[in-house]
């Protein structure tokens, strides 16, 4: 891998106590710089410039983002009014690294959607708020109002013609909301469940009209990328895959956090120098490299690097790249029946196996965890695992559920067969 740039674009600004710059300061910073010469572009060079980036999705699919936009219908026969929604629903289990852009500098969040916006010709973006992050809706607020003061948002944007309409929506909750077809339907007044595809929300999303859904941490890349160029962009990463990546690290580690490092850094340099390693008298023995929705990772996996590509073929996934570590002395099974606890919980029940699977699983596990479980159910959980995968359900919930599952039945078999000969948990 050749050296990246070591520079720390999104969270550059981000002060040590956490409170957000003023839109005078941002601007004397730099921002807003990127909007301005978006706006002096086509929107088609807005996307192809974002396009060549190879900038991916950061809210965990992975989806290209310039190829994402290149489906949007353009030009005066295009469907009115088009929609941008900015997805905050920030709820898996061990993610929280768009809170730290939304509370640290919104002002980049901002920016970043409206030259987003712009590219596909938007009228009206949506920033869609997971309900409990208070201090980044008081934050938002105050942000869009200076904005719109600036003349940065509204009619006539800088005087370039383009128009953009940009809002809060605070949601009710659920996980189902951070699916892409799931906050369409909560910002429609329906209830968050999945749709069916086709139609896709570029030509058919909110309201009908077209849409696109793009993750914060995605769209705070955009302005830096219009600003700075694209091979800027390229040589900020290990990898093909452009830019930064803002990786997290929750569990029992020293110095658990948020770190902004160059696309690919592998899991060890994150675990064990960024986060300091494990903490005295606990060793390493393995890891969700993307949130709870993402198969575990081993040692012999810790030098792989840290993008959607890499950790794919080595059987995992990136997810959202914010990492929960399983140590030694914490019970695998006990971790998999947490997981189990919430997704059933958050199951919308628009489909039978995720509706009735989840939940199924969940006492599966909570019987081997208490004692009660028998050696046959090891086996059973793992085939259930095979059953509930995409395509068998309407949307991705139960197959990211599984994941963590699977693979902890693969790796730490050896603590479901004690769990089950020694009916309890020897952890505790």
């Amino acid at each position: 891998m050749s050296e990246p740039l070591r520079e720390k674009p999104l969270t550059g600004n981000i002060r040590p106590d956490g409170e957000p710059l003023s839109i005078q300061e941002y601007e004397r910073a730099g921002g807003y710089q990127g909007l301005r010469k978006a706006l002096k572009m086509t929107p088609r060079e807005v996307q192809d410039e974002v396009e060549k980036t190879n900038l991916t999705g950061r809210g965990g699919a992975g989806y290209p983002a310039g190829k994402k936009w290149h489906e949007v219908p353009m030009g005066p026969d295009a469907r009115r009014p088009k929609y941008l929604v900015i997805n905050g629903d920030e709820m898996e289990p061990g993610t929280n690294k768009d809170r730290l852009i939304l509370e640290g500098d919104p002002h980049q969040l901002i920016e970043g959607a409206a030259c987003a916006a712009y590219a596909i010709q938007a009228d009206v973006a949506y920033i869609f708020l997971r309900w409990a992050y208070h201090t980044s809706a008081k934050r938002l607020r105050k942000a869009l109002a200076e904005a719109y003061d600036k003349g940065y948002l509204g009619k006539n944007i800088l005087g370039s013609g383009y128009s953009l309409e940009m809002h809060l929506h605070v949601s009710a909750g659920r996980y189902m909301c951070g699916d892409g077809s799931g906050i369409l339907s909560a910002l429609a007044g329906q209830r968050s469940v999945p749709s069916t595809k086709p139609p896709h929300a570029a030509t058919c999303g909110l309201f009908g009209k077209p849409s696109i859904v793009n993750n914060v941490e995605t769209l705070a890349n955009v302005h830096h990328i219009i600003k700075n160029g694209w091979e800027w962009h390229r040589r900020l990463s290990f990898t093909e895959e452009g830019g930064t990546k803002i990786y997290a690290v929750s569990g029992r580690v020293k110095r658990p956090g948020r770190f902004e490092l160059p696309m690919g850094t592998t899991p060890r340099e994150i675990i064990f120098e960024h986060a300091g390693g494990m903490q005295n008298g606990l060793k390493f023995k393995g890891a969700l490299p993307g949130g709870s929705s993402t198969p575990f990772i081993v040692e012999s996996q810790l030098d792989v690097p840290m993008d959607f590509d890499q950790m794919y073929k080595a059987g995992s996934g990136l997810g959202t790249g914010t990492m929960i570590v399983l140590d030694d002395k914490t019970c695998p099974v006990g971790a998999c029946h947490a997981m189990a606890v919430f997704f059933a919980r958050e199951s919308c029940g628009w489909c039978t196996p995720c509706r009735e699977g989840l939940p199924w699983m969940r006492e599966m596990f909570r019987a081997i965890e208490e004692g009660r479980g028998e050696m046959e159910d090891i086996d059973i959980l793992a085939q259930q695992c095979k059953l509930l995968h995409w395509p068998n359900t309407f949307c991705q919930l139960a197959a990211g559920a599984l994941m963590p599952f699977e693979s902890a039945i693969k790796y730490f078999r050896e603590d479901f067969e004690r769990h089950v000969r020694e009916k309890r948990c020897s952890y505790k």
